[in-house]
């Protein structure tokens, strides 16, 4: 239960900071002022949430799981793939009219306009990397690979939001609303994978029988 309530908590404060215009805000354009400086590679690392880029690396995530899954007879292998699926449909569904609602202006390296908080590209980054990765840990019998993986998904997912902040496509606190918007949507996730590791270490399902 506090896997989801702390992020919830977490993003319900820094979305209200944004409505009321609260202390936070002034903290936010200071460390604006003080990382942005536009360049190349902030620009590739914020690509690196499109997506044209998170969506494949999902969707390669969500087939390996289904197929080793099902292939290894474990029960309700279409769980931990729809669940997964079903975080990343979320991130629109709950991000646009956020936008919306919040309407808050770009920092002063973009042109004019609202809609910038929460941030689209982190929460697709955040969920969309960490529904991969938590659909293949189950997958994974090293433990180094496990923790290499994990890695790779937490410098995914810091590349991106320092990209976005340096840059100037964001300011800071649409990165850390949707930090925590994302972590509230992997929890069904990361709740099936747990369960469908417990299984697939041993316990027998209904497919393959006693072992």
């Amino acid at each position: 239960m506090l896997l989801l309530v702390v992020p919830l908590l977490l993003f319900l404060l820094i979305t209200w900071q944004v409505l009321a215009d609260g202390p936070l805000l002034d903290l936010d354009a200071r460390l604006s002022d003080a990382l942005v400086r536009p360049d190349r590679a902030s620009e590739l690392l914020s690509d690196l949430g499109d997506v044209q880029v998170a969506l494949p690396v999902l969707a390669v995530a969500l087939a390996v799981a289904a197929w080793r899954l099902r292939a290894t007879g474990v029960d309700r292998w279409w769980l931990p793939p729809a669940a997964g699926a079903a975080a990343m449909v979320l991130v629109p569904v709950l991000v646009v009219p956020l936008k919306a609602w919040t309407d808050r202006p770009g920092t002063p390296a973009v042109p004019p306009a609202t809609g910038y908080y929460p941030s689209g590209h982190t929460a697709t980054a955040v969920v969309a990397y960490g529904a991969a990765t938590l659909l293949l840990l189950p997958l994974l019998g090293s433990p180094a690979v496990r923790r290499a993986l994990v890695a790779l998904c937490a410098l995914l997912i810091l590349g991106v939001s320092y990209g976005l902040v340096r840059r100037g496509y964001h300011w800071p606190l649409d990165v850390a609303g949707s930090w925590c918007l994302g972590a509230a949507l992997l929890v069904g996730p990361a709740l099936v994978s747990r369960s469908s590791r417990r299984t697939s270490a041993g316990t027998p399902s209904r497919r393959s029988g006693p072992s």
